[in-house]
């Protein structure tokens, strides 16, 4: 095989089991580049949720008066040619104790950019929302970043931010299937990504009620990034002699209220 195509299924390979089985994976990224966050396991019963591809004139407001009805706060990373236009909802969302990402000036890879151009992107971004509110958290188009990039943007003050539970948006599946993906995969100190930006993404919405009251039953608070790293607890676990807070993810009897995620595909 050629040296590229092995690279390549190698690559995809780790994003694959990533996907559907990330801890291991998660852990391996953050021992290989502790610059950037994948999870923070000291937070204790504290889960980080982030959305990609913000802000969109009428699904934002959707997602936010979902993370108002129970409570959670989030990072919205935005494309900066999605800002005009949709200036009241960037203000809305800092109003209600959520926080500014910068995701480059379109859905494009990041990692594809010329050095130069990477540099030009963010620094426009940054420009566009600085006038809101701060702005340190990056997270790259397409999920792919490189030394290269994290060295540019460290000189500009910011951190790159991935993941530790995935939504699955770019397979076919139902939102209950998603919810269950989600929280069979979320820990304490997790990071959720969902994706705004589009109206057709109204699976987000469901997602989002599915996932975020088993959450909060099972004790954990839902915060921004910033919130998320500035957290180190020290508490005892919720269950004496587990060790370990409550898995959302863990099965309940079909019969149950408060199955996690529902039971219809």
């Amino acid at each position: 095989m050629h040296p590229f195509g092995a690279h390549s299924v190698g690559l995809f390979s780790i994003m694959l089991n990533g996907l559907c089985r990330p801890g291991p994976v998660v852990r391996w990224l953050s021992q290989r580049y502790p610059d950037v966050l994948f999870h923070r396991p000291q937070a204790g019963p504290h889960i980080a949720l982030s959305f990609d591809d913000s802000p969109h004139e009428t699904l934002t407001p959707r997602i936010l008066d979902v993370l108002a009805a129970h409570d959670a706060h989030a990072t919205f990373f935005m494309i900066g040619n999605h800002v005009p236009g949709n200036e009241s909802v960037i203000r809305r969302l800092l109003a209600e104790g959520h926080e500014l990402g910068n995701h480059m000036m379109s859905d494009t890879s990041s990692a594809d950019l010329l050095p130069a151009e990477f540099e030009r992107q963010l620094l426009q971004t940054h420009e566009l929302l600085a006038p809101f509110g701060p702005v340190r958290w990056f997270r790259p188009g397409h999920g792919w970043f490189n030394r290269r990039m994290l060295d540019q943007i460290h000189r500009h003050g910011y951190r790159c931010a991935m993941a530790s539970a995935y939504a699955l948006e770019f397979l076919p599946v139902s939102a209950p299937y998603a919810a269950r993906h989600i929280l069979r995969n979320i820990r304490p100190g997790g990071v959720i990504v969902i994706h705004d930006g589009a109206a057709d993404r109204f699976r987000t919405v469901d997602v989002l009620e599915r996932v975020l009251p088993v959450l909060r039953r099972s004790g954990y608070r839902i915060v921004t990034l910033s919130e998320l790293v500035a957290t180190s607890v020290d508490e005892s676990p919720r269950h004496a002699g587990d060790g370990a807070w409550p898995d959302p993810g863990a099965p309940r009897h079909r019969d149950h209220p408060h199955s996690a995620a529902g039971d219809q595909e």
